[in-house]
């Protein structure tokens, strides 16, 4: 062969590689300046039961199947990987198997990589057209690993028996059918992981993942939302936002679990608000606020202002049954370890409910004047508008320029769970209910003026402000 024969030979090879790897959507997944950084955060997590809320064309789908791919491959880019890999993808039906998660797997799936497919109808030389009951992929250790593909409409008995290393739950799964995949994975110490739309409201996976209230160590979440989407046409969100109601907006914009009217703050994501406790300058802190109960819950919270007006909640006092003496024991405690500042005379002070000045059944003082006795000393004078204080809160949680100015550290686990549980009635006014760290919350909100928005030219004192939330929000995933 002639060198300029085997020098067009090799350019031939060049461009069929460049041809192949630009037709790779799985390779290019994770490259190029569009990143979703919600579906990295995702994929680097290393907890065994996560779970992805997300609305509508939020992208949620799309790491779902890429993490199936790439654990079925062996090629994950952040975890240990293995071959001969098992898993199934659950769907709600065949129907909606057929037209999106199977879909979405065959999109992102090269032929070449297909070592068999099972068909339950159709033929396995158009899958695509029918219903996929396994495909067989070539693992890159040499092994043959298999996915496999269930319907929740099958019911709990079609998932019994198998050992796996994974299940993808596609859209949110019935619970024994939930329950029962467990029982799939534990063999293997193997993954659950779900990307759903929470259309159902405040279903078991509410409270088993969302809240977390077995307090599951290797339970994680994320929210994913429309803007969070980087491909997704802020012309085409638009007129979707247009076209729903604030309940649907809640399910199928942020992803949020809602009943009845809503949530009262969906702008609130644990992601972005919610931070590691760092060590506060002296100077930065402002007040505490207080919503006052003896047989309910007491709820205080120290409260503490940057430079440039952004409010970080530092830390929590919420106990119920107990008397004034404990309360403010507890508070001069927390305040203490703070080096929480005090008046002239060495005393607390707070904001507290107007409520307070009511005498309590047990004394003929009232609550202010108690706190007071024991040097808490306490204003009453609070705005208590529920609508103003809610409408203040949403500008701190989220400007117009999509910057947040409200940080509530990550120990102050009463006010994060009231964030997430706060609904409106079906009237004009939240449900009453759970909502005290959600009062005391507006009252000191509403001592602060609205957050100014940020203009082009930055301040040094600004830039230094900047550093400190960019390195928040880098430190605040621990997987």
């Amino acid at each position: 062969m002639q060198r300029e024969d085997i020098l067009k030979r090799i350019a031939e090879i060049d461009t069929e590689l460049k041809k192949r790897r630009k037709n790779d959507r799985l390779a290019n997944y994770n490259k190029g300046a569009k990143r979703h950084k919600k579906q990295i955060a995702f994929h680097k997590c290393k907890k065994r039961n996560r779970w992805v809320f997300g609305g509508n064309r939020s992208g949620k789908t799309e790491c779902g199947a890429v993490e199936c791919l790439w654990m079925l491959r062996g090629v994950h880019p952040y975890r240990k990987n293995r071959k001969d890999v098992f898993g199934w993808a659950v769907s709600l039906s065949q129907q909606v198997q057929r037209d999106v998660a199977q879909a979405k797997i065959l999109s992102y799936l090269p032929k070449s990589w297909i070592a068999d497919i099972t068909m339950l109808s159709g033929r396995k030389d158009n899958p695509a057209g029918g219903v996929i009951d396994q495909i067989k992929i070539k693992n890159a250790f040499g092994g043959i690993s298999t996915l496999g593909f269930k319907s929740c409409d099958q019911g709990r008995e079609k998932f019994q028996g198998s050992s796996l290393d994974f299940v993808w739950f596609d859209e949110e799964p019935p619970r024994d059918i939930y329950e029962e995949c467990l029982m799939r994975v534990m063999d293997k110490r193997g993954d659950i992981f779900g990307t759903m739309t929470p259309l159902k409201g405040r279903t078991f996976i509410y409270n088993e993942i969302y809240l977390n209230h077995r307090k599951n160590p290797e339970i994680w979440h994320e929210f994913m939302t429309w803007e969070d989407n980087p491909y997704l046409s802020k012309k085409e969100a638009g007129l979707l936002e247009i076209a729903l109601d604030a309940t649907s907006l809640d399910a199928r914009k942020y992803g949020k679990f809602s009943e009845g009217a809503g949530l009262v703050y969906p702008e609130f994501d644990e992601s972005v608000h919610v931070v590691e406790p760092f060590k506060i300058p002296p100077e930065w802190q402002e007040n505490i606020s207080i919503d006052p109960g003896l047989h309910n819950p007491l709820s205080a919270h120290w409260y503490c202002v940057d430079w440039d007006g952004n409010i970080y909640v530092v830390a929590e006092h919420f106990a119920s049954g107990k008397d004034i003496d404990f309360h403010a024991d507890a508070i001069k405690t927390i305040s203490a370890k703070l080096g929480w500042k005090t008046d002239g005379r060495g005393r607390i002070c707070a904001l507290i409910d107007s409520a307070a000045n009511q005498s309590t059944l047990a004394s003929s003082k009232s609550v202010a004047e108690l706190f007071c006795e024991r040097g808490i000393m306490v204003n009453p004078k609070v705005n208590k508008d529920v609508f103003a204080g809610i409408a203040r809160v949403k500008s701190f949680l989220k400007q117009g320029n999509g910057e947040a100015n409200l940080y509530i550290f990550k120990n102050c686990t009463n006010m994060i769970e009231e964030f997430k549980s706060y609904f409106w009635a079906n009237g004009d006014a939240p449900v009453k209910k759970d909502d005290h760290c959600m009062d005391e919350l507006r009252y000191f909100v509403m001592t602060r003026p609205k957050p100014a928005t940020k203009t082009e030219e930055v301040s040094p004192v600004l830039q230094d402000k900047l550093r400190r939330i960019r390195t928040l929000r880098r430190d605040r995933r621990k997987f």
